[in-house]
Protein backbone atom coordinates (compact mmCIF):
# COMPACT_ATOMS: atom_id res chain seq x y z
CA UNK A 1 0.00 0.00 0.00
CA UNK A 2 0.88 3.65 -0.56
CA UNK A 3 2.65 5.35 2.15
CA UNK A 4 3.63 8.58 0.90
CA UNK A 5 2.57 11.61 2.53
CA UNK A 6 0.28 14.09 0.72
CA UNK A 7 -0.29 17.87 2.53
CA UNK A 8 -3.17 17.78 5.47
CA UNK A 9 -1.87 14.17 6.65
CA UNK A 10 -1.81 13.55 10.19
CA UNK A 11 1.09 11.84 11.85
CA UNK A 12 0.94 9.64 15.20
CA UNK A 13 4.32 8.56 16.63
CA UNK A 14 3.77 5.72 18.65
CA UNK A 15 6.51 3.79 20.48
CA UNK A 16 8.09 0.36 20.29
CA UNK A 17 8.16 -1.92 22.82
CA UNK A 18 5.99 -2.43 25.69
CA UNK A 19 4.38 0.71 25.70
CA UNK A 20 2.79 -0.44 22.51
CA UNK A 21 0.53 -3.00 23.60
CA UNK A 22 -0.30 -0.85 26.50
CA UNK A 23 -1.63 2.19 24.93
CA UNK A 24 -2.81 0.34 21.49
CA UNK A 25 -6.50 -0.16 23.45
CA UNK A 26 -6.28 3.61 23.84
CA UNK A 27 -5.70 4.45 20.15
CA UNK A 28 -7.82 2.14 18.85
CA UNK A 29 -10.49 3.73 20.88
CA UNK A 30 -9.93 7.04 19.44
CA UNK A 31 -11.21 5.63 15.99
CA UNK A 32 -7.55 4.70 14.56
CA UNK A 33 -7.07 1.18 13.24
CA UNK A 34 -3.39 0.48 11.64
CA UNK A 35 -3.15 -1.84 8.38
CA UNK A 36 -2.64 -5.16 9.25
CA UNK A 37 1.39 -4.84 9.09
CA UNK A 38 1.28 -2.82 12.07
CA UNK A 39 0.41 -6.10 14.03
CA UNK A 40 2.95 -8.51 11.92
CA UNK A 41 5.72 -8.83 14.37
CA UNK A 42 7.63 -9.57 11.52
CA UNK A 43 7.39 -6.23 9.49
CA UNK A 44 10.19 -4.12 9.03
CA UNK A 45 8.16 -1.33 7.84
CA UNK A 46 8.07 1.87 10.38
CA UNK A 47 5.27 3.95 8.49
CA UNK A 48 1.75 2.68 8.32
CA UNK A 49 -1.25 3.82 6.69
CA UNK A 50 -4.71 3.57 8.80
CA UNK A 51 -8.58 3.30 7.72
CA UNK A 52 -8.42 7.34 8.39
CA UNK A 53 -7.03 8.11 4.79
CA UNK A 54 -5.23 11.53 6.26
CA UNK A 55 -4.26 9.69 9.32
CA UNK A 56 -0.40 7.33 9.14
CA UNK A 57 1.21 6.07 12.28
CA UNK A 58 4.55 5.35 12.27
CA UNK A 59 6.36 2.97 14.90
CA UNK A 60 10.25 4.36 16.53
CA UNK A 61 11.91 3.90 19.49
CA UNK A 62 10.28 5.71 22.45
CA UNK A 63 13.37 8.31 23.23
CA UNK A 64 12.19 9.48 19.33
CA UNK A 65 8.76 9.61 20.19
CA UNK A 66 9.93 13.46 21.27
CA UNK A 67 12.08 14.26 18.58
CA UNK A 68 9.81 13.39 15.77
CA UNK A 69 7.37 15.57 17.58
CA UNK A 70 9.28 18.33 18.55
CA UNK A 71 10.95 18.60 15.32
CA UNK A 72 7.42 18.75 13.13
CA UNK A 73 7.68 14.96 11.76
CA UNK A 74 4.72 13.72 13.50
CA UNK A 75 2.21 16.53 14.92
CA UNK A 76 1.35 13.85 17.65
CA UNK A 77 3.08 11.06 19.40
CA UNK A 78 2.88 8.56 22.81
CA UNK A 79 5.62 9.56 25.16
CA UNK A 80 6.77 8.42 28.54
CA UNK A 81 7.21 11.92 30.98
CA UNK A 82 10.67 10.63 31.39
CA UNK A 83 11.33 11.10 27.76
CA UNK A 84 9.59 14.62 27.94
CA UNK A 85 11.44 15.44 31.32
CA UNK A 86 14.41 14.34 29.32
CA UNK A 87 14.61 16.83 26.52
CA UNK A 88 12.29 19.13 27.67
CA UNK A 89 11.47 20.23 24.30
CA UNK A 90 9.49 23.59 23.94
CA UNK A 91 8.10 22.38 21.01
CA UNK A 92 6.03 19.90 22.51
CA UNK A 93 2.74 20.40 24.50
CA UNK A 94 1.57 17.17 26.55
CA UNK A 95 -1.45 17.80 27.79
CA UNK A 96 -2.87 14.53 28.46
CA UNK A 97 -1.57 11.65 30.91
CA UNK A 98 -2.89 8.61 29.14
CA UNK A 99 -2.95 6.38 32.28
CA UNK A 100 -0.17 3.76 30.87
CA UNK A 101 3.36 2.79 31.34
CA UNK A 102 3.13 3.11 35.02
CA UNK A 103 6.60 2.54 36.56
CA UNK A 104 8.79 4.75 38.60
CA UNK A 105 12.14 6.83 38.38
CA UNK A 106 14.73 5.72 40.85
CA UNK A 107 18.34 6.09 42.42
CA UNK A 108 19.37 2.37 42.94
CA UNK A 109 23.11 0.89 44.39
CA UNK A 110 24.02 -2.29 45.84
CA UNK A 111 22.27 -3.35 48.53
CA UNK A 112 25.53 -3.76 50.58
CA UNK A 113 26.80 -0.50 49.97
CA UNK A 114 22.99 0.80 51.20
CA UNK A 115 23.55 -0.57 54.41
CA UNK A 116 26.34 1.97 55.19
CA UNK A 117 25.29 4.66 53.01
CA UNK A 118 23.35 8.09 53.69
CA UNK A 119 22.44 9.79 50.94
CA UNK A 120 21.71 12.83 52.92
CA UNK A 121 25.32 12.92 53.24
CA UNK A 122 26.06 12.67 49.78
CA UNK A 123 27.92 15.76 47.43
CA UNK A 124 29.48 14.01 44.46
CA UNK A 125 28.25 10.73 43.06
CA UNK A 126 28.69 8.88 39.91
CA UNK A 127 25.63 7.94 37.88
CA UNK A 128 24.88 5.41 34.78
CA UNK A 129 22.12 6.47 33.27
CA UNK A 130 20.63 6.99 30.14
CA UNK A 131 18.68 10.27 31.25
CA UNK A 132 21.93 12.53 31.86
CA UNK A 133 19.43 16.05 31.76
CA UNK A 134 17.03 14.59 34.79
CA UNK A 135 19.81 13.23 36.92
CA UNK A 136 21.97 16.07 36.67
CA UNK A 137 18.80 17.96 37.38
CA UNK A 138 17.90 16.10 40.12
CA UNK A 139 20.92 16.16 41.76
CA UNK A 140 22.20 19.81 41.49
CA UNK A 141 18.41 20.71 43.31
CA UNK A 142 20.21 18.88 46.53
CA UNK A 143 23.40 20.62 46.34
CA UNK A 144 25.00 17.30 44.82
CA UNK A 145 27.23 17.55 41.81
CA UNK A 146 26.28 14.15 39.57
CA UNK A 147 28.55 12.89 37.45
CA UNK A 148 26.61 10.74 34.88
CA UNK A 149 28.45 7.69 32.47
CA UNK A 150 25.57 7.67 30.06
CA UNK A 151 24.45 4.34 28.82
CA UNK A 152 21.41 3.48 26.77
CA UNK A 153 20.93 -0.40 28.27
CA UNK A 154 21.88 -2.65 30.73
CA UNK A 155 22.76 -0.54 33.69
CA UNK A 156 22.34 -3.10 36.61
CA UNK A 157 25.90 -3.97 35.35
CA UNK A 158 27.23 -0.53 36.40
CA UNK A 159 28.11 -0.96 39.70
CA UNK A 160 28.76 -4.57 39.63
CA UNK A 161 31.50 -4.19 37.30
CA UNK A 162 33.19 -1.25 39.14
CA UNK A 163 31.54 1.70 36.53
CA UNK A 164 29.88 3.33 38.79
CA UNK A 165 28.60 3.01 42.37
CA UNK A 166 24.93 3.87 41.38
CA UNK A 167 22.47 4.09 38.81
CA UNK A 168 19.53 5.95 37.64
CA UNK A 169 16.90 3.96 35.83
CA UNK A 170 13.18 3.32 35.41
CA UNK A 171 12.22 0.45 37.34
CA UNK A 172 8.33 -1.09 37.48
CA UNK A 173 8.95 -4.32 39.54
CA UNK A 174 11.81 -4.03 40.60
CA UNK A 175 12.95 -7.50 39.31
CA UNK A 176 16.00 -6.80 37.44
CA UNK A 177 17.15 -4.56 40.25
CA UNK A 178 17.09 -7.83 42.58
CA UNK A 179 18.59 -10.11 40.27
CA UNK A 180 21.54 -8.07 40.54
CA UNK A 181 22.17 -7.12 43.52
CA UNK A 182 20.59 -3.70 44.10
CA UNK A 183 18.05 -1.52 45.78
CA UNK A 184 16.26 1.67 45.38
CA UNK A 185 17.21 4.50 47.52
CA UNK A 186 15.64 7.21 46.17
CA UNK A 187 12.82 7.53 44.00
CA UNK A 188 12.90 10.86 41.61
CA UNK A 189 9.43 10.23 39.63
CA UNK A 190 6.39 8.98 38.77
CA UNK A 191 6.31 7.83 35.24
CA UNK A 192 3.86 7.46 32.78
CA UNK A 193 3.42 8.20 28.83
CA UNK A 194 1.43 11.50 27.92
CA UNK A 195 -0.20 12.36 24.32
CA UNK A 196 2.34 14.70 23.14
CA UNK A 197 1.54 17.45 20.51
CA UNK A 198 3.76 19.48 18.62
CA UNK A 199 2.97 23.01 19.00
CA UNK A 200 3.12 24.61 15.71
CA UNK A 201 0.36 21.94 14.27
CA UNK A 202 -1.49 23.06 17.32
CA UNK A 203 -1.32 26.86 16.16
CA UNK A 204 -1.91 26.42 12.44
CA UNK A 205 -4.45 23.03 12.24
CA UNK A 206 -5.75 24.21 16.16
CA UNK A 207 -9.23 22.82 15.20
CA UNK A 208 -8.11 19.06 14.19
CA UNK A 209 -5.36 18.99 16.22
CA UNK A 210 -8.06 19.78 19.66
CA UNK A 211 -10.55 17.04 18.04
CA UNK A 212 -7.63 14.85 18.28
CA UNK A 213 -6.75 15.89 22.16
CA UNK A 214 -10.37 15.46 22.78
CA UNK A 215 -10.44 11.65 21.49
CA UNK A 216 -7.54 10.85 23.00
CA UNK A 217 -9.61 12.02 26.10
CA UNK A 218 -12.28 10.78 25.69
CA UNK A 219 -10.57 7.24 25.26
CA UNK A 220 -8.88 7.53 28.28
CA UNK A 221 -11.97 8.26 29.94
CA UNK A 222 -13.44 4.98 28.67
CA UNK A 223 -10.52 2.99 29.62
Amino acid sequence: MNTTLEEGTLVLALPKGRILAEVMPVVRATGIEPEADFDDPKSRRLLFNTNIETVKVIRVRSFDVATFVAFGAAHLGVAGNDVLMEFDYPEIYAPLDLDVGHCRMAVAEPKALMESDDPSRWSHVRVATKYPGITQRYFAARGVQAECIVLSGAMELAPNLGLCRRIVDLVSSGDTLRANGLVEVEQIAQITSRLAVNRAALKTRPEEMESWIEKFRGAVGAK
